[in-house]
């Protein structure tokens, strides 16, 4: 008898308006997924920090370490706590 598996989850960071409604976080602008592997993870960290230094985001600078260790760790979206313009949202990869 085969058993189900958990599905795997990807990441996808979101540009979004300070309330961080649903309305304002576009898939067609932001159309990459990262995977929950520590390759991945680092491209997600790359593309938090480049959003950052474009200005786009905004993370105060005592948090920076938080949202640092928030990607690398078991839930990526907990970095989104400490991002103003951003967030971090989990899907379901089947």
């Amino acid at each position: 008898m085969a058993t189900k598996k958990t599905p795997k989850k990807v990441y996808v960071f979101f540009n979004c308006d300070e309330t961080k409604s649903r309305a304002s976080m576009n898939i067609f602008y932001n159309n990459e997924v990262f995977k929950d592997t520590i390759a991945s993870k680092k491209k997600l960290w790359e593309k938090i920090s480049k959003e950052l230094e474009a200005g786009r985001i905004q993370i105060d600078k005592d948090n920076l370490p938080k949202v640092q260790e928030a990607v690398f760790g078991d839930n990526p979206c907990d970095a989104s706590q400490y991002l103003r313009y951003g967030q971090v949202e989990a899907l379901l990869c089947h």
